[in-house]
């Protein structure tokens, strides 16, 4: 695996103080537990609309797109939909 120059603030990796200091879930209140057992997963999409890549984009436009908060990802998605709309490719 390769190492990362930055740290992701949304990417990162528990240290072993962090693991010892976090409560196991069976020491959480029984409403809690009652709730968060109660969630239920995601499941496969019915009908998968997108896929999953790896893309590099610029720092600059990662931060600009993060910067308007939850769903960063979707509003790229929108911004190449609406260029190829306006644009040929060749």
């Amino acid at each position: 695996m390769n190492k990362k120059t930055k740290q992701d603030p949304e990417d990162f990796e528990w240290t072993t103080a962090e693991l010892k200091a976090s409560k196991k879930f069976n020491t959480l209140p029984k409403s809690l537990q009652e709730k968060l057992a109660s969630r239920k997963p995601r499941g496969p999409q019915a009908a998968p609309t997108k896929v999953s890549t790896t893309i590099r984009l610029s720092s600059d436009v990662i931060q600009s797109f993060r910067a308007t908060g939850t769903g960063w990802q979707t509003k790229i998605d929108l911004a190449l939909k609406q260029w190829l709309e306006e644009h040929t490719l060749a």
